[in-house]
């Protein structure tokens, strides 16, 4: 009885270890750097779109400067024309919580209290928009907006890969 006992404790005490170096362990999102240059958004773009035409996929794709403001929109043929303000909500949200719009699907998806995520003001809560990060700073992000949310940022992370190699 007396081991059970210590041995459940052992266990919780364990898990409450590691859950706080979990969480310690996270790293704070990237500052704000420089607005992202209309060379490196053609970049972006450019891998964006053919990771896009390599797989068919007709989207939206929205590339904003460190302020959130748009420096270039690209719309693929038979791309729906609803897309064009996902896209841009998706990059928007991304530069302004510096952080992939993901985070904010998935935690919305565990439910509970997430839910509330639903009343955060001006956050795209859909997979696809993701931040552009230069020398560990945020200058930009990509959003994507046409296909699943999967798919989507399938394509940003492709355009943002692409601006990476091209160093």
């Amino acid at each position: 009885m007396m081991k059970r006992a210590q041995l459940l404790s052992l266990v919780l005490g364990m898990v409450v270890l590691f859950t706080a170096a979990s969480a310690s362990a996270q790293a704070p999102p990237p500052a704000y750097g420089s607005a992202i240059s209309l060379e490196q958004a053609k970049k972006v773009m450019a891998g964006a779109e053919a990771e896009a035409k390599k797989n068919n996929w007709p989207v939206v794709i929205a590339i904003v400067d460190a302020g959130g403001n748009l420096v270039m929109l690209s719309r693929l043929d038979n791309a729906q024309w609803g897309s064009n303000e996902v896209a841009k909500d998706k990059a928007r949200s991304a530069v302004a919580f510096r952080r992939p719009t993901k985070v904010f699907q998935d935690a919305i998806g565990q439910g509970g209290a997430n839910l509330r995520l639903l009343n955060l003001s001006g956050a795209s809560l859909l997979e696809g928009g993701i931040p552009i990060v230069v020398d560990g700073k945020i200058v930009g992000a990509v959003g994507v907006s046409g296909v699943t949310s999967q798919q989507d940022a399938q394509i940003g992370q492709a355009g943002i890969d692409a601006m990476t190699a091209a160093k």
